[in-house]
């Protein structure tokens, strides 16, 4: 690809406005529409996108695989975490978000971004094994 300026300069504008509308998309999905799924699957686009323009090594450096595999085990760690948390104080209902200590508003924020995190890696980690040579 270093033979596409234009593709190449239009991607390295857009690649900081596309993880920042990730993170708007993470934050605001407690109030609105958006939240975990969809940021993760957001930032994962503007790692790929620099994959495909700079390559795939180069994002590698950025991203090992390993730690990607580590990013997704944490999500899903936090968001496994965070319903069993409440579980004895809730009468055995899992994702109870009342019985925390930052009520609903923090038990949501912490699951979508678990949940962010994972799909993020995932998409991360498909691109890697599908680019390979």
């Amino acid at each position: 690809m270093e033979h596409h300026l234009v593709l190449r300069v239009v991607s390295r504008l857009l690649l900081p406005l596309i993880l920042i509308f990730a993170l708007y998309v993470q934050f605001h999905g407690d109030y609105g529409p958006g939240g975990g799924f969809q940021a993760g699957v957001l930032f994962a686009s503007g790692f790929i996108l620099y994959g495909l323009i700079a390559g795939t090594a180069k994002v590698q450096r950025a991203l090992p695989s390993r730690w990607a595999r580590v990013l997704m085990s944490l999500g899903l760690a936090l968001y496994l975490g965070v319903g069993l948390w409440g579980l004895p104080a809730a009468d055995g209902a899992y994702l109870d978000y009342d019985v925390l200590p930052g009520g609903q508003h923090l038990g949501i924020m912490l699951v979508e971004f678990g949940v962010g995190l994972t799909v993020a890696s995932v998409m991360i980690l498909f691109f890697y094994v599908f680019s390979r040579p």
